[in-house]
């Protein structure tokens, strides 16, 4: 009976997190594309036209898989931060608490409702895309693996950066701050070989380089990172913010009051 009750729980937490970004898909789901369909046209027509091959493929060629990933990061991290701190603002997140479901349970339901609008918004990006070069899949599988785990470690840090928010300007501080410079700096636009050694060294430190090549390599089967160093890396990230997320929602910090 327990079981049953918590999955009927995930469903609606679930659900609820599809209609909340669906329903206001003209401010969750058009806007990403539009902006990325601008990245297309300035950085891979305009720009990337003046360029040479990178790993055998044109500037454009080679900058997509970046621009889908970055979308998943960005929507996937931005869904929950803004779902879970406005239940703590309107103070429905009580209710859940005092609720006999697991918070396992409850940080499934937002994570998942995170990695559905992530890749909601990397599949529009995706025939955007279309539109401007052919894409040939090299593995569909190592792409969506990534993409999937990608989407899922974000959706832990946006539910972090949420439960440590007292305002809704706090949950645009690590976007900011942090996100952004991260995936800028994390190989979407370039390959770590066309930087200096030690700027090159200095970017195996960013865990976003290893999520950007390992769907690259699904995309296009070239990659600045080992494969398999990626995926762990990427996995030893979600076992972690997983568990700052049990041990807060356990404790009680950032939302009792």
């Amino acid at each position: 009976m327990y079981l049953n009750d918590n999955i009927t729980a995930y469903k609606t937490i679930l659900i609820k997190e599809i209609l909340r970004f669906s329903r206001i898909w003209l401010q969750t789901i058009i806007p990403p594309a539009i902006t990325m369909g601008l990245y297309f046209i300035i950085f891979g027509q305009l720009i990337g036209s003046q360029l040479s091959n990178i790993d055998g493929y044109t500037y454009m060629d080679y900058i997509v898989p970046g621009l889908i990933i970055m979308s998943i990061i960005t929507n996937s991290y931005s869904n929950v931060v803004s779902s879970f701190y406005g239940s703590k603002f309107h103070h429905h997140i009580e209710e859940l608490l005092v609720s006999p479901i697991a918070n396992i349970t409850i940080i499934a339901g937002y994570i998942s409702g995170g990695i559905a609008r992530g890749l909601t918004v990397g599949i529009i990006v995706t025939l955007v895309s279309l539109f401007f070069t052919q894409i040939s899949i090299a593995s569909y599988i190592t792409a969506f693996v990534v993409a999937i785990l990608t989407a899922t470690l974000f959706s832990l840090a946006g539910l972090i950066n949420a439960i440590f928010a007292n305002s809704f300007d706090d949950i645009s501080i690590v976007p900011t701050f942090i996100l952004t410079p991260l995936t800028y700096l994390g190989g979407v636009f370039y390959s770590i070989e066309m930087l200096p050694e030690f700027w090159r060294n200095i970017s195996l430190f960013n865990p976003v380089l290893y999520m950007v090549n390992g769907f690259r390599m699904g995309m296009l089967g070239v990659s600045d990172a080992s494969l398999a160093t990626a995926i762990m890396i990427i996995i030893g990230f979600i076992v972690l913010l997983t568990s700052i997320c049990l041990w807060l929602l356990n404790s009680g910090i950032g939302i009792k009051k």
